[in-house]
């Protein structure tokens, strides 16, 4: 399943999907690039468009055809990588960009050292504390108007596909064994996500807002307040599952149905912190894979160089 969804309070709602037969050969690229020609046109030109996307996706030809639907590539990958500032003339491994915890880098650079793979971009970096790896982000937006903590909202694809599944719609249970049948019911499954999650997302956007700064400091709201001060509150229902409830509840009542009415929220300006972070024991475990992968790496490169 290839999906290509709009984002909006946590929720993924499909707009444009192919499905693949699972042991079909053969590039995904062809797939991709007539999804993305499908949605040309379909986006105001005054809207500012992010095209989030995993490392396992990031490729120079999705980069390109990104760009050419007038949108913004942001675009996560590994950290064997090497890049060069402009005006530089060495490429050196980014890894050394954000060597420790708690550090960040952010320029414009030629990334990848092969000519065939070399692109000129912005490269975004921060390595949060808590996090295993550094998040490394290639974008065409200038470094002074990105921000790395805008790739938080990709996780919110997971959240889509849970509602999706287990989490609301229930398609793992359908058994269906033909693409085309599949696609036409993601299609009903899209419009009803916009139903329920335009409900939700209205409902969601009323809830109260919890003022800390009203409790005294020992106040155990405070004690138990694991998130940065300017991170929202986490959401305990999707706006999926809110809508549907909220619908549920008009008909219950034979109340006249909401309208639908997608309401969005403030882009992140953090990386949230993880919810707990490892312990020292694995700290040191994790430190000494990294180091071990390091002398690996450099005796495979001088038995290369011999």
């Amino acid at each position: 399943m290839l999906s290509i969804s709009v984002l909006i309070r946590g929720c993924a709602i499909p707009v444009a999907w192919k499905v693949i037969g699972a042991h079909a050969k053969g590039s995904w690229r062809p797939y991709w690039e007539e999804l993305l020609e499908r949605l040309q046109g379909s986006v105001p030109a005054d809207w500012e468009v992010l095209v989030l996307a995993d490392r396992g996706l990031y490729a120079r030809w999705l980069y390109t055809a990104i760009v050419a639907c007038g949108w913004h590539p942001f675009l996560r990958i590994n950290l064997g990588v090497k890049a060069r500032a402009v005006g530089e003339e060495t490429f050196d491994w980014i890894s050394g960009f954000v060597p420790e915890p708690g550090t960040t880098w952010q320029g414009v650079v030629e990334c990848f050292a092969q000519p065939k793979s070399r692109l000129c971009c912005t490269l975004l970096m921060q390595w949060q504390v808590g996090y295993e790896h550094a998040w490394i982000i290639l974008t065409d937006l200038a470094p002074e108007e990105a921000n790395v903590a805008w790739y938080g909202l990709r996780v919110w694809v997971e959240g889509g596909f849970k509602d999706v599944k287990r989490g609301g719609l229930g398609w793992h249970h359908s058994k269906m064994r033909d693409a085309g049948r599949v696609e036409r019911l993601w299609l009903a499954m899209a419009v009803a996500m916009v139903g329920m999650g335009g409900v939700g997302s209205h409902a969601d956007s009323q809830r109260p807002v919890a003022c800390l700064e009203q409790l005294p400091q020992r106040h155990i709201a405070r004690q138990r307040l694991h998130r940065a001060p300017t991170q929202p509150p986490t959401r305990r229902l999707s706006c999926l599952q809110r809508g549907r409830l909220v619908l549920l509840a008009a008909l219950f009542k034979a109340e006249p149905l909401p309208l639908v009415r997608l309401v969005p929220e403030p882009w992140p300006q953090t990386v949230t912190p993880p919810k707990r972070g490892p312990k020292p024991s694995q700290q040191r475990q994790r430190q000494k894979r990294r180091e071990r992968k390091k002398r690996q790496k450099a005796a495979q490169q001088r038995r290369t160089a011999a």
